[in-house]
Parts: structure tokens; C-alpha cells; sequence
């Protein structure tokens, strides 16, 4: 009789959780000794990898993916390079793990201590981009979580890829391979059926559209760690250095259009000289970029298209952003309060005063003065790498690197008390 989907899952969720076991037993040294192994697979399999990218760009060109998409998930030689440099990046970061912390002696004498330990059997649903595979897994395994990967359709080619040559490395290294796993099915039951393995899964990670993200959250059965949809702010305030702003703004909206930090929404204070919008003309030029804007805008650039509330709240991952003249500093956070996704919010300002009033009141993972929301990301964070930016509050916030993804018991020791 043929197996089921959801048993399918099962099955390959308890081996993820056995496998998870014998990794919690590891030294560092032991899951460094894998994640290089893991280096090593990817630089021997790395035209495989090329080539089944090659076969999801040809088939995301095919079925007419945005130009900010297809950026998102194509491989080049540079990008593999990176994702192995990012191994040993991560295998020379302190291993959060076992460490104790606020240790205390109680009045009856017992020791009581908080000892960091891993989550247990992460779950990682993910669109688009392939680099997330090994990002998710190497987080996994030098924090001693096993993982279940299961990314979009159309990367799977290149997921495979990757996986298989992730599952090399850890066989190599002489352990059970099944401490990452991928599952192949990208039919979206399969998603759905992930999101109920209670009893197999103890933390589940959406990346990826506002879509996949609110039928994570809204649907799972299982805990989740919301990531971010990134409507990503720039306000230019009266008092801003001119050629920063313009910097900061090119950027943030044009070096990558598709990432989750790419600046989709531009304020100004009405006080900015003519200077700015002489430059941001130039910029929008340069990169052909499609202007959704206010009434007071359209009079400082061409070919605005009236913005909509739509508009003002949208992530475009394209070339294309929204843009509001506002009065100051107030009407600036009272309009990232209203359409804010809680990713990355910046200002561009030379008044200490107004900057510490934007970092104080803008509610968001991470808030920059005079800098680019482009720095959003592990690796520039020094976190080796990340599995997502979370957007939410509780648990973690921002760049989920390695000490996100680790929870603590406490442990605590006597000498033969007994509770009166």
C-alpha cells in the first residue's frame, strides 16, 4: 500500500529527531569536524549545484518570476563562494551551547544555574532562495538542533543540490546525515501537513512571502518564529547631509531589489532642500525606478503615480518604491507606525536630537541612523549567518543567528534538601 504524505513526513521527521539526539550529545569540536566536512562536500559538488540552479533560473525565466525573484534565487560561483566562506565563519563563532549562566546559591544551600540547550528539531518552510539550505543547517548544527528543510518549487533543483551535498558532508564525517533533511515534495500539502507534526517539530521558521508567512502563523499547529516581510522605511530628515541620504537611498532600493532589507518606501521632510530631489531624479533615472508618491511629491519628481494606502504599506522587491513629503519628524513616525512590517527603519538626520527621538519611538527589529537598512543580515551582524529576520517580539528579534535558536533548562544542585 503506498505510503501517505503525512506519514511520509512522519517518518522522515522521526529520524530528524533521532539523528537530533546523537547530535545533542556533540563537542564543538565534533560539530565543527562535521560543518567542515560539510565545506568540503559543497566546493567538491559545486558545478552540481551550478547546474541545477541553472535548470530553476531557466524554468523561473519560463514561467516569467520578477527580475527581483530570480536575483533571489540565482547561484553564481561568487554566491557558492560565500555560502562556504559562511561555514568557516560559523564554525569559528562560540558555541553557545552548555554554557551556565546566572548561577546562584539559594538560603538552603542549593546551586541553581541556567544552562543553555538546544531547541530540539527545527522546521524551516522557505521560498526562493537557495542559500537558505545551508544557512538554516550549519545555524542547526553547530547550535546541536536537527533540521527539516522544505523549500519552494522553484528552487528545488538546486535545494537538492545542496542538501544532498550537505548529507554527504555530514556522512563523511562518520554521524547520521539525517540531522538535516529536505523534503522533495513541494506541492503545497506538503506545508500544510509540516505545519501539524506536533511532537516532532518544536520550533517551525516561515521565509519568504507575506503569503507563506501569515499561513505559517495563522495555521501551524506546531510553535513558530514569525519572519520578516520587510516594508523598509527611510525618512530624510530636515537637518540630513544631502549626499548620505542619496547614498543611503541608492543603496538600499537598487543594490539587491529582492531581499527582505531593501528600502520599499522613501519620506522626506517638506524642508529638504532642492538638492536632494535634483539627485533622487538622477537615481530614479539611472535605474528606471517606478515612483508611487503624494500630491507634494509629484512636484519634485516626474511621473509620479498617486500613491495608494496599498502602495504606502506594500514590499515591491522590485524597482519600484513609495514616497511621502511629510511635515517632520512626527508625521515620519506616525507614518512608519500605520505601515511598518517591524523589519528595518532608518533616518538620515545630523541632529542628535531627533535621532534619538526616531531610534526611541520607531518600533522595529532594527533601526539605523545614517545607514543603510541593506545591513539587515546575519553575516553583517557577526552572526555567521542567519535563518531569518524575526519581525515579532517575543523569543527573539532581528538576525536569528546561533544563541536564537538554543532555549535553557535550569539545573540545579543539592546536597540532600527536601522542601518543608
Amino acid at each position: 500500500m503506498e505510503q501517505s504524505l503525512r506519514d511520509k513526513l512522519i517518518e522522515i521527521a522521526r529520524d530528524t529527531k533521532k539523528a537530533g539526539r546523537e547530535l545533542g550529545k556533540l563537542s564543538t569540536v565534533e560539530k565543527n569536524n562535521i560543518l567542515n566536512s560539510i565545506k568540503n562536500s559543497l566546493l567538491k559538488n559545486s558545478e552540481k549545484i551550478l547546474n541545477a540552479n541553472s535548470i530553476d533560473i531557466k524554468n523561473g525565466k519560463a514561467n516569467e518570476m520578477s527580475d527581483g525573484l530570480l536575483d533571489r534565487l540565482l547561484l553564481t560561483e561568487d554566491r557558492i563562494k560565500a555560502m562556504v566562506d559562511s561555514v568557516d565563519v560559523i564554525i569559528k563563532l562560540d558555541d553557545p551551547v552548555g554554557n551556565m549562566d546566572q548561577v546562584n546559591k539559594l538560603p538552603n544551600g542549593i546551586q541553581v544555574g541556567k544552562k543553555i540547550v538546544p531547541i530540539g528539531v527545527l522546521a524551516v518552510i522557505y521560498e526562493s532562495r537557495p542559500n537558505v539550505t545551508l544557512d538554516a543547517a550549519i545555524l542547526a548544527i553547530k547550535s546541536s538542533n536537527s533540521i527539516i528543510l522544505r523549500g519552494g518549487k522553484e528552487a528545488i533543483n538546486s535545494n537538492k543540490a545542496i542538501a544532498d551535498s550537505i548529507r554527504e558532508g555530514i556522512k563523511d564525517a562518520g554521524f547520521d546525515e539525517n540531522m538535516v533533511s529536505l523534503i522533495e515534495n513541494t506541492e503545497r500539502e506538503s506545508s500544510i501537513e509540516l505545519m501539524k507534526l506536533r511532537g516532532y517539530v518544536d520550533l517551525l521558521i516561515p521565509r519568504g512571502s507575506q503569503r507563506l508567512i501569515s499561513s505559517v502563523v495563522e495555521n501551524a499547529k506546531v510553535p513558530t518564529l514569525e519572519t520578516g516581510v520587510g516594508n523598509c522605511h527611510l525618512y530624510v530628515d530636515d537637518s540630513s547631509d544631502i549626499e548620505k541620504a542619496l547614498s543611503i537611498f541608492e543603496n538600499g532600493k537598487t543594490q539587491r531589489i529582492g531581499v527582505c532589507n531593501a528600502l520599499e518606501s522613501l519620506l522626506v521632510s517638506e524642508n529638504v532642500s532642492d538638492e536632494f530631489y535634483k539627485g533622487l531624479q538622477d537615481i530614479i533615472n539611472r535605474y528606471n525606478l517606478k515612483v508611487h508618491g503624494c500630491k507634494k511629491s509629484a512636484k519634485k519628481i516626474k511621473n509620479v503615480i498617486e500613491a495608494t494606502d496599498e502602495d504606502y504599506g506594500k514590499e515591491y522587491l522590485d524597482y519600484e518604491f513609495s514616497m511621502k513629503i511629510v511635515s517632520g519628524i512626527d508625521e515620519a513616525i506616525d507614518h512608519i507606525y500605520k505601515y511598518s512590517t517591524h523589519h528595518s527603519e532608518a533616518i538620515v538626520t545630523e541632529n542628535l536630537k531627533n535621532a534619538t527621538k526616531f531610534t526611541d519611538e520607531v518600533d522595529a527589529a532594527c533601526v539605523y541612523v545614517n545607514a543603510s537598512t541593506r545591513f539587515t543580515d546575519g553575516s553583517e551582524f557577526g552572526f555567521g549567518a542567519e535563518i531569518g529576520i524575526s519581525t515579532q517580539r517575543m523569543h527573539a528579534r532581528g538576525p536569528v543567528g546561533l544563541k536564537e535558536l538554543t532555549t535553557y533548562k535550569y539545573i540545579l544542585l543539592g546536597d540532600g534538601q527536601i522542601r518543608g
